[in-house]
C-alpha cells in the first residue's frame, strides 16, 4: 500500500465571505496529496503520458464533515487501495493540530490508451511495474 502526507494551509483566495474553504477547493488539495504520492512511485502525470496512458479521474466521493477554515492548517493523507483494474485512492483530511478529522474522501481513475483513446479494463503492466508488483 502507498500512502502519503501533505501539509496545506488554506489561502484567503480559497474561502467565502465566511472564512470557509469553497467545497470545489477540496478537490485541488486531494490532487496535490495524490501527486505527491504518484511521484513516490515514480509514476507522476508526466510519466503516465510517456508510457502511453492518460489517467483521467471518473469519479470522486467527497464527505465534509467539518468545514476547512482560512489560515486553517491541515494535513492531507492519500493512501493508494486498488490498482488492478482502476486506482482508487482514499483520502482522509484532518486539522493539523488536533488530528480531528474534518473530510473523507476517494477518487477512482482508469487509464486511457492515449493512441487509441481506449478505456484500459485493466491497469497497464507499466503500474505494476512501478508499484513494484509481479503479475
Amino acid at each position: 500500500m502507498i500512502e502519503t502526507e501533505i501539509d496545506l494551509e488554506i489561502p484567503f483566495h480559497d474561502v467565502d465571505v465566511m472564512r470557509v474553504a469553497w467545497h470545489g477547493h477540496y478537490a485541488k488539495y486531494l490532487e496535490i496529496a495524490r501527486c505527491k504520492m504518484m511521484d513516490l512511485i515514480h509514476y507522476n502525470c508526466s510519466e503516465m503520458e510517456e508510457t502511453g496512458y492518460v489517467w483521467p479521474v471518473i469519479d470522486m466521493h467527497i464527505r465534509y464533515a467539518q468545514p476547512l477554515k482560512f489560515q486553517q492548517k491541515i494535513k492531507v493523507r492519500a493512501t493508494l487501495v486498488e490498482w488492478e483494474n482502476r486506482l482508487k485512492v482514499n483520502y482522509l483530511i484532518f486539522d493539523a493540530e488536533s488530528g480531528k478529522r474534518l473530510t473523507k474522501a476517494s477518487t477512482v481513475q482508469v487509464a486511457v490508451d492515449i493512441e487509441s483513446g481506449e478505456m484500459q479494463f485493466f491497469s497497464p503492466s507499466i503500474l505494476f511495474e512501478k508499484l513494484g508488483i509481479p503479475q
